[in-house]
């Protein structure tokens, strides 16, 4: 039997009072599979991700399908563990005298920081594992009040990694990093897609997606635009009505580029 699929939704629609973030969005991935969400500011890309984890739900309507893992009913901590979520806001949350190590740890309990947790030598030893396979073993013992913002967002990935999950999902992650952090970044990214974790990277940048990425989506206006692989969806055609500018799409050994906007 074939394993279930990891995102397995069809019609999803999601409301926000009168507004409407998803509009009957179906979309299926692969456990295991790497795959990036591509679209403009407002396009519903993170109230998808908000919907997958369960901080937005969908409208009941006829036809509409709604399976993580094969499953329509979850508890949320559980589901949280299988799948590495990390976002831009979540970053923000960890602006305190908490050390690298604690951060990772924290993974374990879904928590910001260790207040009243009880740590087990088997979680010790696993954190030491991801900080040292993302190699920030330097930052073990720096305050998150000291590192970078490509530092910290290195030991939020360590964080969604110690449950071992399934795949990792995320958003808009290199937000605010510098060109030497981005390089760091990327190549993590690069050597985690390579293990065998699935990789969902929502983004509205070309070169936010990895060579080990071949799939892409496209998202605008709560629906989704196209969908396929990336050498058919990444043209200066398709891109440039996504983001409604006049553009040229190069690639080089695996990576895109837009230019001439």
């Amino acid at each position: 039997m074939d394993p279930p699929l990891l995102l397995d939704f069809a019609h999803l629609t999601v409301m926000k009072g009168k507004t409407t973030l998803l509009d009957s969005v179906s979309l299926a991935v692969g456990a295991g599979e790497h795959l990036a969400i591509l679209g403009p500011n407002g396009a519903g890309k993170s109230s998808l991700v908000r919907t997958i984890t369960r901080e937005h739900y969908p409208v009941a309507e006829e036809g509409r399908r709604f399976r993580i893992l094969g499953k329509e009913v979850w508890d949320v901590t559980g589901l949280r563990a299988m799948l590495g979520i990390v976002s831009h806001d979540l970053q923000c949350t960890f602006s305190r005298e908490i050390t690298g190590r604690e951060v990772v740890l924290s993974g374990f309990f879904s928590s910001i920081g260790l207040y009243g947790h009880e740590v087990s030598a088997a979680m010790e030893a696993k954190a030491d594992e991801v900080l040292r396979f993302l190699e920030v073993e330097h930052l073990r013992d720096r305050p998150m009040t000291q590192v970078s913002t490509g530092e910290g967002r290195r030991l939020l990935i360590g964080r969604a990694l110690v449950h071992d999950p399934i795949a990792l999902i995320l958003d808009e992650p290199t937000a605010s990093l510098d060109l030497h952090a981005l390089h760091h970044f990327r190549s993590m990214l690069r050597k985690i897609a390579c293990s065998g974790t699935g990789v969902v990277l929502v983004t509205h940048h070309l070169h936010d997606i990895i060579p080990e990425i071949r799939r892409v989506v496209l998202m605008k206006n709560g629906r989704i635009y196209r969908d396929g692989p990336k050498e058919e969806v990444l043209t200066d055609t398709v891109i440039g009505d996504l983001f409604e500018v006049p553009v040229e799409i190069r690639e080089e050994g695996g990576w895109y580029y837009a230019t001439r906007y």
